[in-house]
């Protein structure tokens, strides 16, 4: 959820892009920055539950090509976080690469991309894989989607900032993947949504951070909502989500359909951040409470991005029952992208 403030050197998110898939699981190095983001809730065989987080992120620093493949035009960087519910602990780890062919890179027109040995890649039978290994942690997960891509915002867009064009950026999710595999040597099942966003914009002087919720519900809907912070709290008017039904369509809730209320608040140790734990959030036809699995599921990217985020497991209560996830940044400073 990153926008405003245009870079001129790259392609900005306008009105009109039209969607077409798989390639646009691929990457879109005209713009400045995109990621691919997983997070998913998973169930051992006997029980275990864990949330999990992987991200790519992509950064461009110069449009013009380059015939030397080692000379500096991107950076890659990548977290995986693993909230070990029933152990009580959470574990992150973070790369940083320059993107080559060697280090780190994606592919064009399809979803393949690496950081090291971290992957995600396209199967034969069209599903995806995803492997990630920390010094504790390990994923080894085959996706297979139950829904088309839902793509947010109107016209193409999901706009940022109000008043000014290419603030804004192209963004889907695919909110139902039905994950198998193993995670830390043990077989697993869960539930994943998988969030892939490209635009050349950043946050505004004026924006502080954004809280962002994606929400799997037990009648197989879907919700995603992203809060767009102002510096004295208030949400910025171009805060919007998407309703997705059973049948796979979007539905854009524009800010005043929606309302976000936190129940509580938890202070780092770490970072000293105070952020909100526990929500209530209201959309038409629905109230839901989203209560963390675990409080302490904060990163501090200081070997990569350099930011400092929440990012995690959650439960779902209230008109209907589901698990989510939720992302928290500008608690600690204003963010802003590095």
């Amino acid at each position: 959820m990153i926008a405003l403030v245009l870079l001129i050197a790259f392609q900005p998110a306008l009105p009109g892009y039209q969607f077409e898939f798989p390639r646009d699981h691929g990457t879109h190095d005209s713009y400045k920055t995109e990621w691919w983001y997983y997070t998913g809730h998973l169930r051992t065989d006997d029980g275990h539950r864990y949330g999990f987080e992987l991200t790519f992120f992509r950064v461009g620093l110069d449009t013009e090509e380059k015939t030397n493949p080692w000379e500096l035009r991107q950076l890659a960087l990548a977290h995986f976080a693993i909230s070990d519910i029933d152990g009580r602990d959470f574990r992150y780890y973070e790369k940083l690469n320059r993107v080559s062919p060697f280090t780190a890179n994606e592919a064009e027109g399809k979803l393949d991309l690496f950081n090291e040995g971290w992957r995600a890649t396209t199967l034969p039978d069209g599903s995806w894989r995803i492997v990630a290994r920390g010094d504790k942690d390990a994923i080894d997960l085959v996706l297979r989607t139950r829904k088309p891509p839902a793509i947010h915002g109107e016209n193409g867009v999901s706009v940022k900032a109000a008043g000014i064009g290419g603030s804004a950026s192209h963004y889907y999710s695919m909110t139902r993947l039905e994950a198998s595999g193993a995670i830390d040597g043990r077989k697993c099942n869960g539930l994943v949504w998988m969030d892939h966003e490209f635009g050349s914009s950043q946050l505004r002087e004026n924006q502080r951070g954004w809280d962002w919720f994606s929400i799997q519900l037990d009648d197989e809907t879907e919700l995603m909502l992203y809060i767009i912070r102002l510096a004295d709290g208030t949400p910025d008017i171009t805060s919007s989500g998407s309703f997705i039904a059973k049948d796979g369509t979007v539905t854009h809730l524009r800010r005043d359909q929606l309302a976000v209320r936190a129940t509580g608040s938890w202070r780092s140790a770490k970072s000293r951040a105070k952020y909100p734990m526990g929500w209530e959030v209201d959309v038409p036809d629905h109230h839901l409470v989203l209560t963390p699995l675990l409080n302490d599921q904060e990163l501090l990217t200081k070997g990569s991005a350099g930011v400092t985020y929440w990012e995690g497991a959650v439960s779902v209560s209230g008109t209907a029952k589901g698990e989510g996830y939720v992302e928290m940044t500008g608690y600690q400073t204003a963010f802003r992208a590095p």
